[in-house]
């Protein structure tokens, strides 16, 4: 019988001791697992803040050119580049309307050759006068 008692309360340290292991390793990877959550936190923050560098490098580099994608060419012949980046910002950005209009400098179409095989609206360039209005644009078009 005492034989029986100690095998039974070795067996019993035995699995309390693996218990005591199994939740110091239960601990350890919740750590790891808090660790990573906060790195991938962290990478998330990098992205965001290089994309955001990025935009704004770009904006830069493109200096005060605005370009309007899609604009069909039976409405641009009636109106002209200039009306209808004028429209669009007097429908998009009310306040800006009147200012950036009498700002703009050069109004084009891109690409210069047309592909008689694609049959898509070319883009107008719009060249501002000053960089910061083209800003100031970009600021109110990515707060609506």
């Amino acid at each position: 019988m005492n034989n029986t008692i100690t095998e039974m309360k070795t067996t019993l340290e035995g699995i309390n001791s693996r218990i005591t292991e199994a939740e110091e390793w239960k601990s350890d990877l919740e750590d790891r697992m808090v660790e990573f959550t906060a790195t991938e936190q962290n990478k998330e923050k990098r992205v965001k803040r290089n994309e955001d560098s990025l935009r704004d490098r770009w904006d830069n580099i493109k200096h005060n050119n605005i370009l309007i994608i899609g604009v069909a060419e039976a409405e641009e012949r009636e109106k002209g580049p200039k009306k209808i980046f004028e429209g669009i910002i007097v429908k998009n950005v009310p306040k800006m309307g009147k200012e950036v209009a009498t700002q703009v400098q050069e109004a084009q179409r891109a690409p210069y050759r047309i592909n008689t095989r694609r049959n898509t609206p070319r883009h107008i360039v719009i060249k501002l006068a000053k960089i910061k209005d083209k800003e100031k644009l970009l600021k109110a078009a990515r707060e609506k």
